[in-house]
């Protein structure tokens, strides 16, 4: 390593210790003065024992009488009852500091991932390693409490090494040389062993990722039916178990590196010390020393290395930990990962409509385009049907109205505003939606509407009116504990600890109603997207949900997006996507009478519906619409 690269490390770990004092100060101030006293506090108590247990022997030796042995007794008294309370309070405040510090860095963590305006970051497989690292080391067990209880360690060994490098230097200058001299090798040893262990938890993250992604598939109840159908369960048990072999052999090496490095430093120490033992021995023989001498000289070369090893695993303890917060401060650093305006443009009451120009759009420089150069307009109070095959890039058009990631080139203007220079929250706080890949919340069906507004949990008139529009309301009412039912089996809410069967499952139709409730609750806004509403509905179902949309997105600017083409012939405009483009676009009429690909996919849909068709006949084209 340079010495330009060195001391960029050593500014890196001295910015990372000074983030997690503050980190621990600003958590639990009280605490961790407590908590620094007593342990402070025993790196004396070695030096005092050692020091009084010479007086005793000294005195006894000599012929003291009680008076003479008193105070140095009562010391030993003192320092016994001290050692055997302190470790008890230390562990109890330790603990209690790693709960203060853990809430607050885990409220601080998961602010930052709030704070994330886009979704980019949620689907880079290097950053979500980041994440989990940062969740096991800061939340799990605080690295940031590590880190405060090892530079407490490193100071609690120094004053043990002070006070009996003191001792030894009075008896023997060169032992006590000779002993410090035989500490170094363990501090640098156990730094570098600080370090190749945070690598090895680095470089196993992957495997990790996609063992606890294998146990998910294992246990949930998502996966169970495929997995007991298809006999896939011991395929997947067979990649979980090689993931886990993977990681595994990671620490074994690592394990035994450490077993090697620490066994050498052993045999130094022991080496050190029974030279340092014959040494005493022959001196006490040819009256150099007392046996008081002798006793307090064994105590400060064990405690020497004693100190000077948990120094050493301090530091190390230090270093690794630090390594590991930096993950823990890249995720709360990060900041948004789209660019947010410094003064934002009020956005205005859609009163014009919504414009894409020359809208082009890849994931990466790596990814290929999937938008090129759309250019769209969504007029006010109209509704407007999209319609392409799969990869056209409907999806991801919805996701650059709701801003979850910018254009690559050009821009999306709301009545004339460019939206990157709008607040976001503003942005979304004007759109409504249903996702295609909508979310389940293992919540009570109120709060599982509610999520759609917050301001509407508690306001029971505003939930049963969404659910009754979704057509969901009779089945909620009807569930045991009505709208305050848990929708899950995950877990049981604690009102219902002595009867865990209360929570219930919805039917996939049934969910993507509710996800349309939590549309629906938010309500007034300027924009609703819809995103294969009625997917995962049966006929009668989609033809219920889909005549109440009509009511709902009557004067409504709305985007409705659906593989089933019927769907979309009573909406204002219809706009088709192909390969990233807009194809054509006009009324549902006009694009029939024009034959283009509207009419050959509706025409290709249609015929399965039509007496006599072959089942399964249909053309890959109308596969893919589906």
């Amino acid at each position: 390593m340079s010495g330009g690269e060195a001391e960029g490390t050593t500014t890196t770990a001295r910015r990372r210790a000074l983030i997690a004092g503050r980190l621990v100060a600003r958590a639990a101030p009280g605490t961790l003065v407590l908590y620094a006293v007593p342990a402070l506090a025993t790196g004396v108590l070695p030096v005092a024992t050692a020091w009084s247990t010479k007086l005793v022997i000294d005195r006894i030796v000599a012929g003291g009488g009680r008076a003479q042995l008193l105070l140095p007794a009562l010391a030993l008294v003192v320092t016994g009852v001290v050692a055997g309370v302190a470790p008890h309070l230390v562990r109890y405040l330790r603990t209690e500091l790693d709960r203060r510090v853990g809430l607050y860095a885990q409220d601080r963590l998961f602010t930052a991932v709030d704070g994330f305006v886009g979704l980019g970051r949620f689907e880079n497989p290097h950053f979500l390693d980041r994440l989990r690292l940062a969740q096991q080391t800061d939340v799990a067990s605080p690295a940031a409490g590590q880190a405060v209880d090892g530079a407490l360690g490193v100071l609690r060994s120094a004053f043990t090494i002070g006070g009996f490098v003191g001792t030894l230097s009075l008896i023997s200058p060169v032992m006590t040389a000779l002993v410090l001299v035989a500490g170094a090798p363990t501090l640098l040893a156990e730094i570098a062993l600080s370090r190749r262990r945070a690598r090895t938890i680095w470089d196993i993250g992957p495997a990790e990722r996609r063992e606890f992604f294998y146990q998910g598939l294992l246990t949930s109840v998502e996966a169970a039916k495929e997995i007991r159908l298809f006999g896939t369960g011991a395929f997947l048990r067979a990649r979980m178990l090689a993931d886990r072999r993977t990681a595994n052999a990671a620490r074994r090496a690592m394990d035994l590196r450490e077993v090697r490095v620490q066994a050498g430093l052993g045999l130094l120490a022991a080496v050190v010390s029974g030279a340092g033992l014959l040494w005493a021995v022959g001196a006490a023989r040819t009256g150099g020393l007392t046996p008081g001498d002798v006793a307090v000289f064994i105590a400060a070369v064990v405690g020497v290395q004693g100190a000077l090893t948990a120094l050493a695993n301090d530091v190390a303890g230090v270093h690794q930990a630090l390594l590991l917060f930096d993950h823990y401060v890249a995720v709360v650093e990060a900041g948004p990962e789209l660019p947010t305006p410094t003064r934002p443009v009020p956005l205005p009451p859609l009163r014009r409509g919504i414009e894409l120009r020359d809208v082009w759009f890849r994931y990466s420089p790596d990814h290929p385009w999937v938008l090129r150069g759309v250019d769209l307009f969504l007029p006010y109070g109209t509704s407007v049907g999209l319609v392409g095959l799969n990869g056209s890039g409907k999806s991801t058009l919805v996701k650059l109205l709701c801003r979850f990631y910018d254009p690559t080139r050009g821009a999306i203007l709301w009545d004339g505003v460019d939206i990157r220079d709008a607040d976001v929250a503003d942005l979304r706080g004007r759109i409504s939606a249903v996702f295609q890949d909508y979310m389940d919340y293992d919540m009570t069906a109120a709060e599982n509407i509610a999520q759609g507004d917050l301001g509407a949990l508690g306001d029971e008139g505003r939930i049963r009116a969404a659910a009754v529009r979704a057509g969901i309301h009779d089945k909620l009412a009807a569930l045991p504990q009505g709208y305050d039912t848990l929708l899950s089996r995950m877990f049981f809410m604690e009102s219902d600890k002595d009867d865990p069967t209360t929570g219930v499952m919805l039917s996939g139709g049934q969910c993507q109603r509710l996800a349309l409730a939590r549309a629906f609750v938010r309500d007034r806004r300027d924009l609703m997207i819809l995103d294969e509403p009625s997917a995962g509905l049966d006929a009668s179902a989609e033809y219920e949900i889909h005549s109440s949309l009509r009511r709902y997105r009557a004067g409504r600017t709305s985007l409705l997006v659906s593989h089933r083409l019927g769907a979309l012939r009573d909406v204002d405009r219809i706009v088709v996507l192909s390969q990233g483009r807009v194809a054509e676009q006009g009324g549902h009429d006009g694009l029939m009478a024009s034959g283009g690909l509207y009419a050959r996919l509706f025409t290709l849909q249609a015929s399965g519906y039509r007496a006599g068709s072959e089942p399964g006949g249909a053309p890959s084209e109308l596969k893919d619409v589906r």
